[in-house]
């Protein structure tokens, strides 16, 4: 097995299958890490010149999607997906969509912190995925800066914490990962007159950041983005949703999230209970119809997948 061969299959294991071509195959060397947190993964790469590319047979048959947060060190990282081809620097941060097909390349020895999200727990929280594909976000300030350094706190510290903390840090990347992007303007619908797409936005992201509250309903939405209740029905109507399902859709997403979580220790009722369902019955019926099986399965087959990681 070549060099090519090699890297191709240690990054496939570890991310989802692609193909890596190494800019000098007779030199290359290359090294790579990586951790669970949870529903997340992390790791740390080092290694020479090197292309990947993802196409759609790579993808074929996956069931659930992911992105993969990419944060390079020492050089740019080029990138194209879709009509996009950018580039990314140290202080920095590229999104990289895994159910389209991809081109990733840097040309020199570069390092590499990457974080792979389940697609859905970033929808959950930020809204749609669609537009993520290529973007890069600075990361030199604010939320971002605290994002990545909290990314290089949790490297730090990965072999001191046990799996119950690497879970909680996590979940803390994804929301700090969600927060650093959600106020640019590059994520919202461009499909959509400016206002309503406007409107619609706020209201979503009022939903996903109020899914806990058990008082959460349509009135409560609208009154809150200062709109009539008619107009916010009529909102969603126009994309094949309802206020009620949408609000239901995310809270099945972030009970689902904490049902894949090894080490939680909340019972099937309080998860559903602290995401808005207080009908044990109903909440089942809703799950099993979003995500084909009933709660206790997803825990189940969680735990099994986890006894044959160790």
């Amino acid at each position: 097995m070549n060099k090519d061969e090699v890297w191709t299959r240690t990054l496939s294991d570890t991310y989802f299958p692609l193909s890596a071509k190494c800019a000098r195959p007779e030199t290359f060397k290359g090294s790579l890490q990586s951790w669970r947190l949870g529903n997340l993964g992390l790791s740390e790469m080092n290694c020479d010149g090197v292309k990947y590319i993802r196409t759609r047979s790579h993808f074929t048959n996956e069931q659930e999607s992911s992105l993969l947060i990419t944060i390079p060190h020492k050089s740019d990282v080029c990138f194209q997906q879709g009509a996009r081809d950018t580039s990314c620097s140290p202080g920095s941060f590229l999104v990289e969509r895994g159910d389209l097909p991809y081109e990733f390349s840097h040309g020199q020895a570069n390092k590499l912190w990457v974080l792979k999200v389940p697609t859905a727990s970033v929808r959950s929280r930020l809204g749609a995925t669609d537009r993520l594909g290529a973007l890069t976000f600075d990361a030199s300030s604010g939320v971002g800066s605290y994002f990545l350094g909290s990314v290089r706190n949790t490297i730090e510290s990965i072999e001191l914490i046990g799996d119950a903390a690497r879970e909680m840090a996590g979940q803390h990347l994804l929301d700090l990962l969600c927060l650093s992007m959600r106020s640019d303007n590059r994520i919202l619908d461009s499909t959509a007159s400016t206002i309503r797409a406007a409107h619609l936005q706020r209201a979503e992201q009022f939903i996903r950041d109020n899914l806990a509250n058990p008082n959460l309903n349509s009135q409560v939405v609208a009154e809150s983005c200062g709109i009539s209740l008619r107009y916010l029905q009529r909102l969603f109507a126009e994309n094949d949703h309802s206020v009620v399902g949408y609000i239901r859709d995310k809270r099945l997403t972030r009970c689902h999230e904490m049902l894949r979580m090894v080490n939680n220790t909340s019972t099937m009722a309080q998860i559903a209970h602290k995401w808005g369902f207080y009908d044990q019955a109903q909440f089942c019926k809703h799950y099993r119809a979003r995500f084909g099986c009933t709660p206790t399965d997803t825990r189940k087959q969680t735990r099994l997948e986890a006894m044959a990681r160790s």
